[in-house]
């Protein structure tokens, strides 16, 4: 654990001296890409249930991942600005450096750079206007808002335990639900439980988050659940969305093995006789097992770790599940 601890502390001095201020690679770090998979999930799930339904749009699709990600981004920028100016990002800081605080990017250049990201996602998201009518813009409106009161405003859902629930609303029924329903123009149960399922997943990555600064959290004054819940409910609560997110999808996981796959493939399955009642069961275990046996074994990390820029290791192994989930879910789901 120290070797790791020391790996990542070299990591983040190397990286700091070698950005320079307002560049192209300092305007990356602040975008945190690695987080841009919490934008990516609910956009290919959202799509997956169109394919499915054959109504699946190329350039909605197209245009509903580029406004996420713009979004994400966004959301990010204006962390890290905010952060800044609470005085939120110290010494004592454990997670990746931030852009304002590491003086990478200037304040001033920070709010342009915010509006710049907002102003390119609304143009390309007002082309969903064409697919899902006038209402997008309420949609896009409320999107937005969240960006910005997410950390920021007078009542920041961050720092009043409400983050959580604003995830799995904003990157799970919204981001999901909008993007199926922009290309089917119908919102159904399917895509209301694959929406919370995939908010659930994509809330693990806060979580991680949320652990790892706890400390640091209760003394700035941000009250997160876990400030307020306590180191094991922390790590409980990681664990439990993955679980959650599979039981709240499991039902499609059965469709497909157990009748999806022995009508698309007879000829594979009608051989067996007897050996089906097995061959179904087998599928539908690896199906479950390719997403929860990662998302345990990461769990059980950070079980191990508990604290400190070591937990760092454990962001990218999320974001990895997440996309597991999401891409293992959407399989099924252009099947069913």
């Amino acid at each position: 654990m120290e070797e790791s601890k020391k790996k990542n502390s070299e990591t983040l001095v190397a990286e700091s001296s070698d950005v320079k201020q307002n560049s192209l690679k300092a305007w990356i770090l602040a975008s945190r890409p690695k987080t841009w998979a919490a934008a990516i999930a609910p956009v290919v799930v959202g799509c997956a249930i169109a394919f499915g339904l054959k109504e699946f749009k190329p350039l909605a699709a197209l245009c509903c991942l580029l406004f996420a990600v713009m979004m994400q981004i966004a959301a990010n920028l204006i962390n890290d600005l905010v952060d800044f100016q609470k005085g939120s990002d110290g010494e004592d800081r454990l997670g990746p450096l931030r852009a304002t605080a590491q003086g990478w990017i200037t304040p001033d250049c920070m709010k342009k750079g915010i509006v710049a990201v907002v102003v390119l996602g609304c143009l390309i998201g007002s082309v969903l206007i064409y697919y899902g009518g006038w209402e997008m813009i309420l949609v896009g409106l409320f999107c937005v808002i969240f960006a910005y009161f997410y950390t920021s405003g007078p009542f920041p859902l961050a720092y009043n335990g409400l983050g959580d629930v604003a995830v799995v609303l904003f990157f799970g029924i919204v981001a999901t639900g909008f993007t199926a329903y922009v290309q089917v123009l119908d919102w159904n149960d399917i895509i209301t439980r694959c929406g919370l399922a995939t908010g659930l997943v994509v809330n693990s990555l806060l979580v991680l988050n949320n652990y790892r600064d706890r400390e640091q959290d209760e003394k700035a004054g941000k009250r997160t659940i876990i400030v307020m819940r306590g180191e094991k409910f922390g790590r409980f609560l990681y664990l439990f969305m993955g679980i959650v997110s599979l039981a709240l999808v499991m039902e499609y996981f059965m469709i497909f093995s157990f009748r999806v796959l022995p009508s698309k493939f007879p000829e594979i399955f009608a051989p067996l006789g007897s050996l089906r009642a097995v061959a179904c069961p087998l599928v539908f275990a690896l199906l479950i097992c390719f997403y929860l046996i990662p998302h345990i074994r990461t769990w059980g990390k950070m079980c191990e770790i508990r604290e400190g820029k070591a937990l760092n290791s454990l962001i990218g192994e999320t974001s990895r599940n997440m996309l597991i989930f999401a891409f293992l879910l959407s399989f099924v789901l252009t099947f069913n």
